[in-house]
C-alpha cells in the first residue's frame, strides 16, 4: 500500500471579511508535514470560514496561505491539492462506491488499469474491500463515512480537511472511526486540518488543538498540554474546566476566592487559576491544615467508577457559585458539605 507525502501548510496571518464584519483577523497557523490539527471555537468563532479561505472558497482581506511554500493566491479550489470529507458525505447516490472514489482521480492522469488499482488500494485502506460495485444507498452510516475518506484521500493530497467529518454519527461508532481515522493518518502521513464542535473528538485525535475565539487564535498546543494548561480562562472555560476562580490575599496570610468571598487557602495566591476537580476534596469529619468552606450538592453524577459533585458554595446568594469535585462516595442533591481545596495544583491562566 503506498502512502502519502503530507505537505506542510503555512497560514500567515490572513484577514477574511463579510462586507463591515471581520471573520478572521490576522490569523496564523502552521500544520506540519503529516500532523494533524484540530480547530475548535464557539459557533462564529471563524472554523468553517477558516477552511473555505484554505480552499479558495473565500477571499483573504490580508495575508497569505502557502503549501509547501507555494503561495495558492489565485490558484483555484481544484488546483490546490487539498481533500475534502464533510459531515453529510456529499456522495453521489446515482454512482457505486468504487465510481464515487474514483471521481476524485479524474484529473490524475492515471489510466484505467492504474485508476482500478488505486480504488482497490482506497477500499482496503479503509477496511471496505469489495464494497467497490456496492450502490450508496445500501451503505450505513460508517460505511458512507469511510467512502468519503477514501475519496477524499485517493488523489494522494497534499492536505486533508475535515469539516465535522463524524457529526452525524451516534457516539459509539464515532468512538470507533475516530480511532481508525487517527491510525490511517498517521500511517500515510497525512497532513490533516481537522473542523469540530466535537472537543472529545478533537483531542483524541489531533496532535495539536487550536481554540478560536472571534476570529483569532487564542490558544494552540498537544491536547495534554492544552488541557493542562488552558492559557486564558476563556479557554478553560471553553474547554469545559470547572473551577475557574479569582483569588486574592487577604494581607493576614490567607487567600480568598473572591467571587464566592471565601477563605479558601492558606499563603498568597492570587490571580485567575483553574482549580482541578481532584484539588477539591470533602473533608468529611477527617482533619486538614487548611481552611474549609461550606456547600450544597446540587447535582450527582456516576460515572466510570467515581461521582462527579457539582455543589454550591454561595450560601442562597443572588447568582450561585459553583464548585465540581470526585470522589468514590455517593451523595444526596441537598446535603452540606465541607470542603478545601489544595491551591498548590492550581493552573495559573490570564483573565
Amino acid at each position: 500500500m503506498s502512502g502519502t507525502s503530507g505537505s506542510t501548510l503555512i497560514v500567515d496571518a490572513i484577514g477574511v471579511a463579510y462586507g463591515d464584519q471581520v471573520v478572521l483577523d490576522d490569523f496564523t497557523l502552521e500544520v506540519n508535514s503529516g500532523e494533524t490539527v484540530a480547530v475548535i471555537g464557539p459557533s462564529g468563532s471563524g472554523k468553517s470560514t477558516l477552511l473555505r479561505a484554505i480552499a479558495g472558497l473565500e477571499p483573504l482581506t490580508s495575508g497569505r496561505i502557502l503549501l509547501d511554500g507555494v503561495d495558492l493566491d489565485g490558484v483555484p479550489p481544484h488546483r490546490r491539492g487539498l481533500g475534502l470529507m464533510f459531515q453529510d458525505h456529499a456522495l453521489f447516490p446515482h454512482l457505486s462506491v468504487a465510481d464515487n472514489i474514483g471521481y476524485g482521480l479524474d484529473r490524475s492522469g492515471l489510466n484505467t488499469t492504474e485508476r482500478s488499482l488505486r480504488i482497490t488500494e482506497m477500499l482496503a485502506l479503509v477496511g471496505l474491500s469489495g464494497f467497490g460495485p456496492r450502490p450508496i444507498d445500501q451503505l450505513s452510516g460508517g460505511e458512507a463515512q469511510r467512502v468519503a475518506l477514501a475519496r477524499a484521500l485517493a488523489p494522494s493530497p497534499g492536505l486533508l480537511m475535515l469539516d465535522e467529518p463524524l457529526g452525524s454519527l451516534d457516539r459509539v461508532l464515532r468512538d470507533q472511526l475516530v480511532d481508525d481515522l487517527d491510525l490511517l493518518l498517521h500511517r500515510m502521513g497525512q497532513t490533516s486540518l481537522h473542523i469540530t464542535h466535537d472537543q472529545a473528538e478533537a483531542f483524541a485525535l489531533a496532535d495539536r488543538v487550536a481554540v478560536l475565539a472571534d476570529g483569532c487564535l487564542v490558544a494552540i498546543g498537544s491536547p495534554k498540554d492544552l488541557w493542562n494548561d488552558p492559557g486564558s480562562r476563556f479557554a478553560a472555560e471553553f474547554l469545559g474546566r470547572p473551577n475557574v476562580w479569582t483569588l486574592a490575599s487577604n494581607g493576614h496570610g490567607h487567600t480568598r476566592w473572591v467571587e464566592a468571598g471565601l477563605i479558601v487557602g492558606v499563603g498568597s495566591h492570587h490571580g485567575t487559576v483553574v482549580v482541578p476537580v481532584e484539588a477539591v476534596s470533602a473533608v468529611d469529619g477527617s482533619t486538614t491544615d487548611g481552611p474549609t468552606f461550606t456547600a450544597i450538592v446540587t447535582a450527582s453524577r456516576f460515572n466510570q467508577g467515581r461521582y462527579r459533585h457539582r455543589v454550591d458554595v454561595s450560601c442562597g446568594a443572588v447568582h450561585p457559585v459553583n464548585v465540581v469535585f470526585v470522589d468514590t462516595v455517593e451523595r444526596r442533591v441537598g446535603e452540606s458539605l465541607e470542603l478545601s481545596a489544595d491551591l498548590s495544583c492550581a493552573i495559573a491562566v490570564t483573565s
